[in-house]
C-alpha cells in the first residue's frame, strides 16, 4: 500500500479509518516514550522516528543521505507493520531478547520477522511492551550499539573477502600443481 505523503499526518489521513486509528494509537505510544535526540518524519515512504543528521552526521550506512532509522510503521496490503530497528539493528541482542520475553508474558502472539512486527488490528499489539522498549534505548546507547554492530559487520565482511580471496588463490595453485604437462613425444626416426 504505497502512500505518497510528505508528513506523518498526511500519511495517516490517507488511510482507511480502522488502520488510521490503529497507527495513530501506535504513534501516540512511540511519541510518549521516545527519548531526546530522535525526530519524527517520513522515511522510506512511511512514518518513522530516526536519529537526524544533526545528531549523527554519517546517517544510515545503507544510505548515508538518510538519517539513522530507529522505528517505523506502515500500512501494508494485508497487514500493518511496526519496524523496530531499535531492537534488531542496534547491535545488542539482549534488547531483542528482552522485547520477546516481555511480549510473551502478555499472552499475545508475536508475529515478527527480523525487525518487523506485523499486526492486523491494534488489539494484536502489546503497546506497553513497545513503549517500554522504545523508552529503554536513549540515542547515545543506540548510536553506541549501532556503531559497534557496523564495525563488527565490516570486520566480518573483510574477513570473508580475505578468506574468499585466499581460497581462490589456493584453488588456482592446487589446479596448476595437479595439472601435468603432457609428456613430450619422442621423435623416432624411421629407417
Amino acid at each position: 500500500m504505497q502512500i505518497k505523503a510528505k508528513t506523518v499526518d498526511e500519511y495517516l489521513k490517507d488511510l482507511p479509518d480502522d488502520r488510521r486509528e490503529a497507527l495513530e494509537a501506535v504513534r501516540k505510544v512511540i511519541k510518549k516514550n521516545l527519548g531526546r535526540g530522535y525526530e519524527e518524519g517520513i522515511q522510506y515512504g512511511m512514518p518513522g522516528w530516526f536519529v537526524p543528521h544533526s545528531v549523527y552526521p554519517p546517517g544510515y550506512h545503507c544510505n548515508p543521505k538518510e538519517p539513522l532509522p530507529f522505528v517505523g510503521m506502515a500500512s501494508q496490503k494485508n497487514h500493518m507493520s511496526l519496524y523496530l530497528m531499535c531492537v534488531y539493528g542496534h547491535g545488542d541482542s539482549s534488547a531483542l531478547e528482552k522485547f520477546q520475553k516481555a511480549w510473551a508474558k502478555t499472552g499475545k502472539k508475536l508475529d515478527m520477522g527480523k525487525a518487523c512486527v506485523r499486526f492486523k488490528k491494534l488489539d494484536d499489539l502489546a503497546l506497553d511492551v513497545i513503549g517500554a522498549t522504545i523508552k529503554s534505548i536513549p540515542v547515545k546507547d543506540y548510536l553506541k550499539y549501532y556503531e559497534a554492530a557496523i564495525l563488527t559487520s565490516n570486520k566480518a565482511a573483510a574477513a570473508r573477502r580475505a578468506k574468499a580471496k585466499s581460497g581462490a588463490k589456493k584453488t588456482t595453485s592446487k589446479r596448476s600443481a595437479t595439472k601435468k604437462k603432457p609428456a613430450a613425444r619422442k621423435k623416432t626416426s624411421k629407417k
